[in-house]
């Protein structure tokens, strides 16, 4: 007889059920390996090669209605040589000249807040929209983010130049990660499996990572719905 992973049983747990768990936990045990695994082949990637611009974004400054440009560059901090970067999406309005803000980019936003004076403590860490930076304060404002850093690339090739929109011109969530080296900025990582061949029935969650929302869901015999995606306004 298989040892028993541990000695812990919940309050009804019959034999099946404990043998189908411990099924499951040895599949967990196996994930669990395989994402450190992966973690430290990441970690160990080759330097990717030097941005081709120190990128001019707009940022909010102090006082309202104010904007400044800030450099690529300058949005590394003394004794944080990394920058992760997701790319925001807004799309195209139903009606009016201002595009909607993605509600699933909404989504993980929302939960990134609330974690970014965390992260922040060991990497630097943005968000850009290919929108006036007024524009994205004012969406930022409607859901109450007060940590994270909001940057506009409208006027930049950041987003060309990194692939987080089409040729078309149509936006794409991708997170990028940057990092500096002896005074020069480099592409280390991004989430490329946006680009990669999906399997059936699957989406490409290239930014699932980052997006607690999925990641409860999984957990759960419902799991993430049938057609089911995050809104805005879950009131109307």
């Amino acid at each position: 007889m298989t040892e028993p992973l541990h000695t812990v049983r919940f309050p009804g747990e019959t034999d099946e059920l404990r043998r189908a768990r411990d099924e499951l936990l040895e599949a967990e045990i196996d994930l669990r390996r395989r994402t450190e695994a992966v973690a430290a082949q990441r970690r160990s990637l080759p330097l990717g090669g030097a941005v081709p611009s120190d990128y001019g974004f707009e940022e909010s400054g102090g006082e309202a209605g104010v904007t400044r440009t800030v450099r690529l560059s300058e949005l590394f901090e003394d004794g944080k040589d990394t920058l992760v970067l997701y790319s925001f999406m807004f799309l195209p309005g139903d009606s009016g000249p201002l595009e909607r803000a993605c509600p699933a980019c909404t989504s993980i936003i929302d939960a990134l807040d609330g974690q970014a004076p965390h992260l922040t403590q060991l990497i630097n860490l943005a968000v850009a929209a290919k929108v006036p930076i007024e524009q994205f304060r004012e969406h930022a404002g409607t859901r109450g983010w007060r940590n994270i850093r909001l940057l506009s690339a409208a006027n930049t090739t950041y987003n060309r130049d990194y692939h987080t929109e089409t040729p078309e011109g149509s936006q794409r969530p991708i997170a990028t990660v940057l990092v500096r080296r002896e005074g020069k900025v480099h592409h280390f990582w991004s989430s490329e499996l946006a680009f990669a061949p999906a399997d059936q029935g699957q989406n490409p969650r290239h930014v699932d990572f980052m997006w607690p929302l999925w990641n409860v869901l999984d957990l759960t015999p419902e799991g993430r719905g049938s057609g089911w995606s995050p809104r805005l306004d879950y009131n109307s």
